[in-house]
């Protein structure tokens, strides 16, 4: 997916932080979501605008960008 389909940021809303694209889910949910145990299908089940394809992308996308790699897909 690329970037846009996965995240968008608009000063209108939450202020610009992050969010999930076409939704008003911040990105920062999912990873206090991970920090308390939950699960990403616990953290699916709740926001249900937000698809398991953004969460994946989401999650290649931060690990490419800590090793330096671009992205492949999924």
């Amino acid at each position: 997916m690329k970037m846009n389909e996965v995240i968008n940021r608009d000063p209108e809303i939450f202020s610009g932080e992050p969010v999930f694209a076409g939704t008003r889910v911040p990105v920062k949910f999912l990873i206090d979501y991970l920090k308390r145990g939950e699960t990403i299908l616990e953290f699916l089940d709740i926001h249900e605008g937000v698809s398991c394809e953004q969460v994946c992308s989401l999650l290649d996308m931060a690990y490419s960008a800590l090793v330096g790699e671009r992205p492949t897909g999924s």
